[in-house]
């Protein structure tokens, strides 16, 4: 009979213990979703295989005409948005990943998704780096294709006008076993390129 009484008491401190951990994710989950985002910088960026971090110069700038020339079938182009991510909250928040959907000049560049963790600490701010590739060659076809050579033209330093970014994001969290996303998508905005 002692060993059923202590058996029942160790299993009602797991599930004790085990309630408070989800309680303390769910509520690094929610202060994820009430923190600030904002953009910071864009690092790595790759056109057709062409490293380009450093802004185009003599030897770049003739390989990116090349690529971008005529019809390309294929234009790998990629990139990290960095973003500021602020905690105003009083606990730790924590990010496990996120989904996101890249709009730049009013077009739909891409959309994904990556798996990060990330905890900022109450009141910190952490670099939050969303790795972001696609194929350029299927947005330089039709009506979009002039606005998509002006974002090009931002991306490696020469472009005119500056390019409107709407990077939308939806955090994802750990709740126990189960990975769960915030609600709704949360906006970032910003320009880049342009004189």
């Amino acid at each position: 009979m002692r060993s059923k009484v202590c058996m029942f008491l160790l299993a009602a401190c797991m599930l004790f213990i085990q309630s408070c951990d989800v309680s303390r994710q769910v509520s690094a989950a929610y202060y994820m979703a009430q923190c600030k985002y904002d953009y910071h910088s864009i690092s790595r960026l790759s056109l057709a295989g062409i490293d380009l971090s450093n802004g185009v110069g003599l030897t770049t700038g003739p390989r990116v005409i090349a690529a971008l020339a005529g019809h390309p079938s294929s234009v790998p182009l990629s990139f990290t948005v960095n973003l500021d991510v602020t905690n105003p909250q009083q606990s730790t928040a924590a990010l496990q990943g996120l989904a996101y959907i890249l709009k730049i000049d009013g077009i739909e560049f891409t959309t994904g998704s990556i798996t990060q963790a990330l905890q900022i600490p109450s009141g910190a701010t952490r670099v939050l780096p969303v790795t972001i590739g696609l194929d350029l060659a299927t947005l330089l076809t039709g009506d979009a294709g002039n606005a998509v050579q002006n974002i090009v033209k931002n991306f490696v330093g020469v472009g005119n006008e500056k390019s409107k970014v709407s990077l939308q994001i939806k955090p994802s969290f750990r709740i126990g076993r189960k990975t769960v996303s915030a609600p709704q998508y949360i906006p970032v905005n910003f320009t880049f390129g342009g004189k």
